[in-house]
């Protein structure tokens, strides 16, 4: 679904992205584990068009998209949920899930609808505003505001970040079911156990560059991996 081909970015004189590749296969949850700083998320907003390359190919469901505007790439089926969740404080939950549907041309009643089942809790305060939410309640309202555009593709972005461990657990355990109902997933995670458990495929990036690609349980085992990201 997404392939990436030798991809440079660059922060002033800084090469940030040192010419990576990697491939997200559709259906499937990949992820970049990598510590601070290592160029993971500079990736996530490169593909959303958030930051221009400096070189390389990004391919989506065969289309090159380096270079478009964010919007283009979010009518295209691609949807970021960023960072530090940036939900809007003082508009209500469902006025930030109507946010995430602001490119669509029809009545997104049903995946509304589709939010709510998936997070009873927004449903229950849908009136109350986003910024009197706890951290779990605003990370399920960045999550459902990105499934308000219908994705094929949903990068996250530290999903974890800041949440309780048993709050965790019940973000991740709606990310698979995101992706059990199809929607195709790249996370980029701190929580190295958490999301080599949850990926079928996990790329290292250290310094810009990819330094070991595997399949999620097997980097679970793998020594290096373990000794730097498991503890």
């Amino acid at each position: 679904m997404l392939q990436i081909e030798g991809l440079r970015v660059n922060y002033g004189g800084i090469e940030a992205v040192k010419g990576i590749s990697l491939e997200v296969p559709e259906g499937e949850i990949v992820t970049l584990i990598g510590a601070n700083g290592a160029g993971k998320s500079t990736i996530l907003r490169t593909v959303a068009g958030l930051v221009k390359p400096a070189g390389g190919s990004i391919r989506f469901q065969g289309e090159e998209i380096a270079g478009l505007t964010p919007d283009r790439i979010v009518s295209r089926g691609i949807t970021l949920v960023p960072e530090g969740r940036r939900v809007f404080p003082d508009l209500t939950v469902l006025e930030n899930l109507k946010i995430g549907a602001y490119l669509r041309k029809d009545k997104p009643y049903k995946d509304l609808e589709w939010v709510y089942e998936l997070f009873p809790r927004l449903d229950e305060r849908s009136w109350q505003t986003a910024g009197t939410l706890s951290g779990g309640e605003q990370q399920m309202l960045a999550l459902g505001r990105a499934l308000m555009s219908r994705p094929k593709l949903m990068m996250m972005d530290e999903p974890s970040l800041g949440l309780a461990p048993i709050i965790v657990k019940g973000i991740f355990d709606i990310i698979r079911e995101i992706n059990r109902q199809g929607v195709t997933i790249l996370l980029i995670e701190q929580n190295a156990n958490m999301a080599l458990h949850t990926a079928s495929t996990a790329y290292v990036l250290e310094t810009g560059r990819l330094t070991i690609k595997g399949a999620g349980k097997d980097l679970l085992n793998d020594e290096a991996v373990r000794k730097a990201y498991l503890g």
